[in-house]
């Protein structure tokens, strides 16, 4: 009887094997801006591409990229949203130019992107593209990153940030210290309450000398009273956050010299935070990945002369 028992579970056992699916990959949408600035710089299109090939093998997790900003569709000669494209994703990321023209905040993108938001999908800004205006989009990027930069309150120094020390956090796993040249951002406008801000995770922080926060500054130039007036104090440049509907967001200031990518650490610590974002499981030692000199030259924006 016994042995009888113990044939039928195993034949259980092997037809419920058989009839298990493999699981859905999670899907990861980087819409990348369209072409702006020198040759080498913004190149978002190069940037999302060279991610998403380095993730190409990466299991469970499938990443698609829209170029030329928010994914359109033509109807009746006449170009038209074509949101219904991000449907289904687990995360959308937006690396792009931002301030007035960024992709996100038509009052009808930003209506799509909260329903998004409604149903766990997360959401991340990178670059220029954590820039809004305050109001309205400001909001917005309070609700879904905690965080945005805010023209004349936040600045955008080219300087080289040292980071050394990192939360104990998915996102920073398995990163090393690094640091690179490039214009990364800071003195973001936090969300106010405090029960936000205790959502928000730094994850890249360093202290700006007294001659980065002097200036000049990308543009306007500054000084701004106020950053020098914060001297000493840790900054910013990347973060987390933990969305009260259960979403995850992140900012990312960094990103606007493509060369910059090609740092194993800025790589794994964005690609760790595409995973978090999807809810899915950063690996222990962070997302390993590699590129070659061919894979950073690719794809890049026809700029003319670099």
């Amino acid at each position: 009887m016994l042995q009888g028992l113990l044939t039928l579970a195993f034949v259980a056992m092997i037809a419920g094997c058989a009839t298990t699916k493999p699981a859905t990959p999670k899907r990861i949408v980087l819409i990348a801006g369209k072409p702006s600035h020198p040759p080498g710089m913004h190149e978002f299109r190069a940037g999302c591409l060279l991610l998403q090939k380095a993730m190409a093998a990466y299991p469970g997790v499938v990443i698609d990229v829209y170029s030329n900003g928010w994914p359109v569709k033509q109807v009746d000669g006449a170009w038209v949203d074509d949101s219904a494209k991000l449907e289904g994703a687990a995360a959308v990321v937006i690396y792009a130019d931002g301030g007035g023209g960024h992709p996100a905040i038509k009052p009808e993108r930003m209506r799509f992107l909260d329903g998004l938001a409604a149903r766990g999908v997360g959401l991340g800004f990178a670059h220029y593209g954590v820039e809004v205006p305050a109001g309205e989009p400001g909001a917005a990027l309070h609700r879904w990153v905690g965080g945005y930069y805010e023209n004349a309150f936040s600045v955008n120094p080219m300087w080289s940030p040292d980071y050394r020390e990192f939360p104990k956090h998915p996102v920073a796993r398995g990163v090393k210290a690094f640091s690179n040249r490039d214009e990364w951002y800071f003195n973001m406008r936090w969300v106010g309450d405090d029960a936000a801000k205790a959502r928000v995770t730094p994850i890249l922080v360093a202290t700006p000398s007294d001659a980065v926060r002097k200036g000049p500054y990308v543009y306007p130039p500054g000084p701004y009273a106020h950053i020098v007036a914060a001297a000493g104090r840790p900054e910013v440049m990347m973060w987390t956050f933990d969305r009260p509907d259960g979403g995850r967001g992140f900012g990312f200031t960094g990103g606007h010299t493509h060369v910059n990518w090609g740092n194993p650490d800025q790589r794994k610590v964005f690609l760790n935070a595409l995973l978090w974002i999807a809810k899915v499981e950063v690996p222990k030692n962070g997302v390993e990945t590699t590129v070659s000199e061919a894979d950073m030259a690719a794809n890049l924006d026809p700029k003319g002369k670099r």
